[in-house]
């Protein structure tokens, strides 16, 4: 089903045709669709060692811009993480068939992650913890947090939370949800911005043997409040090791209710709007509703 009204569909032939024009060196590489239940791109394998990304919404004027940073910041991260990021490996333009920019990237092998493939829960925790506490040391060289995107303060996702919670009163505990919200808005803010990923999303996790192998899909990474990197949390750890989360990254209580918040502010987002369009969505912002909750 389309998850968006207003989304691009893109065919294999059309992506086979625009890598042989733009990529002649690729042109003999077999297309073909890559499952997923991401929600800002569709994806295809090209060959055995690249994967295609094309946005779903590809008429952006910013998005060539948005998307040339993301390769920058790939090559930034990689620098710095202890597990594998995208590695870019060329930029496409608009052509026949589609509008819009697309990207090309290194194919990283793993599953998303899940609390069934993962080997050790409280291992998982303190090797994601590793990763956030990697990019929190990245000189920001002066950053402050752009205004947009997540990493802001949670006052300004109000209205947005509030709506949401009106449109899913037969979804979830809206009202036990409210008070939260209220809470984790209110809390103090902080003062310094650092590197954050800021989808850090089951789906943009990979796991390889049970471990933590890479963190994908860097559209989101910015400068901000280091808050927003606490959403693994609620949105894919158990009870224990999100307290092994907690305690790696020495947490203090007004950065995990703000933690909270962010949580809470994705996942009520998500589901009323893909209630009934990407059930994988849906389910980790339930998940992440009830764990909110507790």
């Amino acid at each position: 089903m389309r998850m968006h009204t207003d989304q691009v569909d893109v065919s294999a032939n059309v992506v086979a045709a625009l890598v042989a024009e733009q990529f002649p060196q690729w042109r003999a590489l077999p297309v073909r669709p890559l499952a997923s239940t991401g929600t800002v791109n569709a994806l295809f394998r090209l060959g055995t060692e690249i994967v295609l990304r094309f946005p779903l919404l590809p008429t952006d004027p910013e998005l060539h811009a948005e998307l040339r940073r993301e390769q920058e910041y790939a090559e930034l991260l990689t620098a710095h993480l202890p597990v594998a990021v995208p590695e870019p490996l060329g930029l496409g333009e608009p052509g026949a068939g589609y509008a819009g920019p697309w990207t090309a990237y290194r194919f990283i092998p793993g599953e998303t992650a899940q609390l069934d493939r993962i080997g050790d829960p409280d291992t998982f925790a303190r090797d994601l913890a590793g990763v956030v506490t990697a990019l929190r040391g990245i000189d920001t060289g002066g950053r402050a947090w752009p205004g947009f995107g997540r990493g802001g303060p949670l006052v300004a996702q109000d209205a947005g939370v509030r709506s949401a919670l009106a449109l899913s009163g037969g979804l979830t505990d809206t009202g036990r949800l409210a008070e939260v919200w209220d809470r984790c808005r209110d809390t103090p803010g902080h003062d310094a911005a650092v590197w954050v990923h800021a989808d850090l999303m089951p789906g943009n996790l990979l796991v390889r043997d049970g471990r933590l192998a890479a963190v994908i899909d860097l559209e989101t990474v910015n400068v901000g409040d280091p808050a927003v990197d606490l959403m693994p949390a609620w949105n894919l750890l158990d009870a224990e090791a999100r307290e092994t989360y907690r305690r790696a990254l020495g947490v203090d209580d007004a950065m995990w209710e703000r933690g909270r918040g962010w949580a809470l502010v994705q996942a009520i987002n998500a589901l009323p709007y893909y209630i009934e369009t990407n059930p994988v969505m849906a389910g980790i912002a339930q998940h992440t509703l009830r764990a909110v909750l507790d």
